[in-house]
């Protein structure tokens, strides 16, 4: 019977002690920790080095253990024996006593204030597990979520366009809940529930970059946004299946710490590589077993995800998935280190015309009308202690398009740096700055200049108020988005997140 069992079976023995004036602060609680944490057992008082046998408490222990059987944990090392490590024997021993005798009212009596802690310890436990369950709508799954409350505001430079959009301050929001479920304890059913007002939001725009990591364009409609069971093949395999997936949570480990504010500075770049828009999808991940987690390791992950179909072979009626005219995409990345560092390389094969999840880049960037193979490389370092040095993520993408006509993209180039330090000036407060390019044309089929070249910065800085609300200040700025010499595109943008956590 392990001690919070014993514990639990004490209370009739602890009514035949006396009441004692003792407070917990006038007693040494470590003795209780460092008892109840020892993996050995004893039976016999003469095993702790400080009960000596002239001691009167030191027969009455010895006896009593021998005559209900009871067992004990014994303090590591050859420390001496505490007052709660003897109360804590006298406990696990009291629950076999079916009549007190003069020995047990005496010991009792003499360990009554470090009974009485124990008891007051494991009972106001037992009311809080007992609260706990009552509250649980699942014994199975665990829920939580956040709301983000945007207000912000984007100006353009010379849009004049009535088409185009306009100087503009607004307030936006996005709602999720996380379901995780899980059967066997190694498994998960995930299901996101999310919906949010972005939908006509000029922060949810991808022409521009300008659409935010958290919008989305559900438009106030609450959705199954994500759906997929994840399970362990063996020791060190993992597998997913989802009807709501994308390719980057079928990997063994993210491409990226930084955390951005624009959506297109995710996963070190959200264009060729990473990124397939939410729809079907399967996948694996292998990594290496190693005896220290703080060791470098090897990871490999391969996903199949198909985000929407084209033509008439692509009919779920005439054969969905995995046909010439879906929208799919193969992905396969491999991995080398740490939960501090780590270097990738990714390739992925996007099928159909037109090619699967453009992702965010230029005009020409994102127009492809061909099948597209791309690499991607990434790395990450964090420091050992949080500070001053910052973590660094950096990203390079590049994709070659089958390109069908004259004045097609060929291929893309997309590349980011970004820096976030925790703690930064207040302890628990972050921070975090990042610029590159989105995805842009480099050839175009019949040669010719592309001049698509982009940049990209934002800078942001997040109060934690509390355990569960943050405010984060951030601005950004986009010179040539739509690329291809287009005038007077260039954006900047400010806005305020405040987050609430549940």
């Amino acid at each position: 019977m392990k001690l919070f069992q014993q514990l639990l079976v004490a209370p009739a023995a602890l009514g035949l002690m006396a009441p004692v004036a003792a407070t917990a602060a006038e007693l040494n609680i470590n003795g209780v920790s460092d008892y109840a944490a020892s993996s050995e057992q004893v039976t016999n008082a003469s095993q702790f080095s400080d009960v000596h046998p002239s001691d009167w408490a030191y027969q009455a222990l010895t006896n009593l253990a021998e005559q209900t059987g009871c067992v004990a944990g014994t303090p590591s090392g050859n420390q001496s024996m505490t007052r709660f490590e003897a109360a804590a024997l006298l406990n696990s021993c009291l629950g076999n006593v079916a009549e007190a005798s003069d020995d047990v009212r005496r010991l009792t009596s003499e360990f009554g204030p470090e009974l009485a802690v124990l008891k007051g310890r494991v009972d106001g436990l037992s009311a809080r597990v007992g609260e706990f369950e009552a509250g649980q709508f699942s014994s199975t799954t665990k829920l939580d979520g956040y709301a983000i409350f945007t207000l912000g505001g984007i100006s353009y430079n010379d849009r004049d366009d009535v088409t185009t959009p306009k100087d503009a301050t607004t307030m936006n929001y996005t709602w999720q809940a996380n379901l995780r479920s899980s059967f066997t304890g190694e498994d998960m059913l995930y299901t996101r529930l999310k919906t949010g007002n972005f939908g006509p939001s000029m922060f949810k725009s991808t022409s521009d970059g300008t659409y935010l990591n958290h919008a989305n364009s559900n438009d106030d409609t609450l959705k199954v946004d994500k759906l997929w069971y994840s399970f362990p093949v063996g020791d060190n395999v993992k597998a997913w299946l989802g009807a709501k997936i994308e390719n980057y949570y079928m990997l063994a480990s993210a491409p990226s710490v930084y955390k951005p504010i624009l959506k297109s500075l995710k996963l070190g770049g959200n264009g060729a590589v990473y990124g397939a828009s939410t729809g079907q999808g399967f996948g694996a991940a292998w990594t290496q077993s190693v005896d220290d987690r703080s060791e470098p390791r090897f990871a490999v992950s391969a996903n199949y995800t198909a985000s929407s179909s084209t033509g008439e072979d692509a009919d779920p009626t005439k054969g969905g998935i995995l046909t010439d005219g879906a929208k799919g995409m193969f992905l396969t990345k491999v991995e080398y280190g740490s939960p501090r560092w780590q270097v990738s390389a990714a390739y992925s094969h996007k099928t159909a015309d037109p090619a699967a999840s453009a992702g965010f880049g230029t005009v020409a960037g994102r127009n492809r009308t061909g099948e597209q193979d791309a690499i991607g490389l990434r790395a990450y370092w964090k420091p050992e202690d949080t500070g001053a040095v910052p973590s660094i993520s950096v990203g390079y993408d590049i994709a070659n398009i089958d390109a069908k006509s004259t004045g097609d993209t060929e291929e893309t180039t997309a590349w980011m740096i970004g820096l976030s330090w925790k703690d930064a000036f207040i302890d628990g407060n972050s921070a975090g700055l990042a610029f590159g390019a989105n995805q842009y044309a480099t050839e175009k089929k019949g040669g010719g200049d592309t001049n698509d070249e982009n940049t990209v910065l934002e800078a942001w800085y997040t109060f934690q108020v509390s355990d569960n609300v943050s405010v984060t200040p951030a601005v950004f700025a986009l010179t040539d988005p739509k690329g291809d010499g287009v005038k007077g595109d260039d954006v900047v943008g400010a806005l305020i997140n405040t987050k609430f956590k549940f």
